[in-house]
């Protein structure tokens, strides 16, 4: 089996009880390991990420110790980076073991093809999003960002993914069709130039499976923070779930 998840946001201010919702991750990875053959953490599994050249965020020990041990047991791990954990350098690769994918990746699974994205900056209409989002990629940026003081560094970074959640959560969980979830439009159009079965994405926060013309699929997986879905594919046919 082939297990995807997004959107945990470990860490995040908005979440009561981070031990309990870290916990519940790591549950999840010990209960899919059975009969996992590759893991995709598609994105904003973590609410701020930002490794400096010996410093890594405090927190995640069990989360990032059960991924090592899942690696190094054997079972290919894939990282995408999403909008909130950008800036990863290597410690997750060197230490932890896991694949990471800093771009949009179109990979062979099973018998069917799929394009598989975080999804933000995909199909951006929000100008000023489309402006954080080239600072927050810059290579000068993230240079420069080293040289804050740490502990300000982190602060900033936590407080500013409350606010930009805050600011969105209205939007989130919520499908208002076809026309009006971008993440579908570009899946559209992306299927007018390109072959592939299924189009998997993270970012929005609601679950969606959608069949469009010619058998093609675009999911939305959902997210780990609030509706605890993940996708499952058997190497033929692929799924939502939910966790209780």
């Amino acid at each position: 089996m082939i297990y995807f998840v997004s959107d945990a946001h470990l860490g995040s201010l908005l979440v009561k009880d981070n031990r309990a919702h870290e916990k519940k991750l790591v549950d999840w990875l010990e209960k899919v390991r059975v009969d996992a053959t590759a893991i995709y953490l598609m994105g904003d599994i973590f609410d701020f990420w930002f490794e400096y050249k010996t410093v890594v965020p405090k927190g995640f020990v069990r989360f990032l110790g059960k991924l090592a041990e899942l690696t190094d047991a054997g079972i290919e791990i894939h990282f995408f980076i999403g909008n909130h954990d950008i800036w990863t350098f290597g410690y997750l690769e060197k230490e932890v073991g896991l694949i990471v994918h800093k771009e949009p990746e179109v990979v062979q699974l099973g018998s069917k093809t799929f394009y598989l994205a975080h999804g933000d900056g995909l199909y951006a209409v929000d100008n000023g999003f489309k402006f954080i989002r080239k600072i927050f990629h810059s290579e000068t940026a993230q240079k420069l960002f080293r040289y804050f003081p740490i502990q300000l560094g982190q602060e900033f970074g936590y407080n500013w993914s409350k606010n930009n959640r805050i600011k969105n959560l209205p939007k989130e969980n919520k499908f208002e069709g076809e026309d009006k979830e971008y993440l579908v439009v570009y899946a559209k159009k992306y299927l007018e130039n390109h072959d592939v079965d299924f189009l998997v994405f993270g970012h929005r926060h609601i679950a969606l499976d959608l069949q469009l013309k010619n058998q093609k699929r675009v999911v939305i997986l959902g997210d780990f923070v609030s509706v605890f879905s993940y996708g499952v594919f058997d190497g033929e046919n692929f799924r939502l779930e939910y966790v209780d």
